[in-house]
């Protein structure tokens, strides 16, 4: 038997309304689970490194073998991060240094088995909610971390598709986690691997992994982002800014641009991508500008068929979605929320350069254009 930190108690900190005094977690103890243990003596186990998003560490798209216990390991970090090329700096609170944190890739009755690291020289308590996990809050009830603490969860992959995760800590340090960088994305395969909606095997050359973050940096009476020394000197300010529900930026991976010019993604024609898209906060729409969803997985669960030929699809708050698509015209695509405003003036925009042979059967530009004269209209009147 071993006792948890309960992650839901609003004594984790003495005070919400002073960032100085803002404390570490209690170590009031929540429950004792009693239960037998289970014996995984007999499975395979398989140590994962992590890989920072937009990519994804290496996996098999068919299992292997029999369900093994798949460890990951990640340290959460709080680090100072500069949003956008303006110099505007975000106090992060991230899992292993990145936003979103890494995509976790298993199969349907694996068991993910995860080291959660919180070293001593961050401030705030920690935690961890799996929305693919059954029981304890998704795994918050089960590791509350203070500084300088570590705690390991397992938990069984019963549920295949794609999933958010997040930092839960409790009451009002939830919602402030999260839009402060604390989430990401695993995916869970079905042991025979993805399916069209006939039931034929689908396969991808690349996952893209797209994590989209709503943040909120608040101002000062100048009108200029403002910066603080510690995540918790930011406190109170964004939260004010939070409750408003307007956010100053809207980003995929971290930042404006952080897909774009250098680190825009690359693909070829005739390549297969899985798009990977997590929102753990907000409501979102992706769109790949000049190609389409060939099959999407919506609400990102592959006991659903997928949906065929879609324009754009719908990302609820708090969940994954996963859009497959083979390239078949070379160019620069531009993968947005299409609410075009957080797209284009928030941040919420990436780009694939695609290498190949242009097909002027799909597209032709008959005409380029040209100045023309009235004569040319004819009679006919301009609307």
């Amino acid at each position: 038997m071993m006792n948890r930190r309960n992650a839901l108690k609003s004594a984790i900190f003495a005070t919400m309304a002073v960032p100085a005094l803002i404390q570490k977690a209690s170590a009031e103890e929540a429950f004792t689970p009693v239960a037998e243990k289970v014996d995984l003596s007999k499975f395979k186990r398989k140590k994962i490194e992590l890989v920072k998003p937009p990519f994804v560490h290496e996996h098999d798209q068919v299992a292997k073998g029999a369900p093994s216990v798949v460890e990951f390991e990640m340290t959460i970090v709080e680090k100072e991060m500069e949003i956008d090329d303006e110099g505007t700096m975000l106090q992060a609170m991230t899992f292993d240094g990145s936003v979103p944190g890494p995509l976790m890739v298993v199969h349907e009755c694996d068991y993910v088995e995860l080291t959660l690291i919180n070293p001593e020289s961050n401030s705030m308590p920690h935690n961890i909610d799996f929305h693919a996990a059954t029981g304890g809050l998704g795994g918050g009830a089960l590791t509350l971390v203070n500084p300088g603490e570590l705690t390991v969860l397992r938990f069984k992959a019963t549920r295949p598709g794609t999933f958010v995760y997040h930092c839960a800590p409790g009451g009002p340090m939830i919602p402030w986690h999260v839009v402060s960088g604390m989430s990401g994305a695993i995916m869970i395969l079905p042991r025979d691997g993805l399916k069209d909606p006939e039931g034929k095997s689908v396969k991808y050359d690349t996952v893209f992994y797209i994590g989209e973050n709503d943040l909120y940096i608040p101002k000062d009476e100048d009108g200029e982002y403002k910066r603080y020394e510690s995540p918790g000197d930011s406190y109170s300010d964004t939260v004010e800014v939070m409750n408003g529900l307007i956010p100053s930026h809207v980003v995929f991976n971290g930042k404006v641009g952080a897909l774009t010019g250098d680190n825009a993604l690359k693909s070829k024609v005739g390549e297969t991508v899985l798009f990977i898209h997590s929102q753990a906060n907000r409501d979102t729409r992706p769109h790949l500008i000049g190609g389409h969803g060939d099959l999407v997985w919506e609400t990102g669960k592959f006991n659903n068929p997928p949906e065929r030929d879609l324009e754009t699809w719908f990302i609820r708050g708090g969940s994954a979605g996963a859009a497959l698509y083979r390239f078949r015209q070379p160019g620069v695509y531009a993968y947005v929320n299409h609410n075009l405003i957080e797209a284009v003036n928030l941040g919420a925009t990436a780009h694939v350069v695609v290498e190949g042979e242009w097909n002027n059967d799909l597209m032709e530009q008959v005409k380029a254009p040209i100045a023309f004269g009235q004569s040319y209209l004819g009679k006919k009147a301009l609307p």
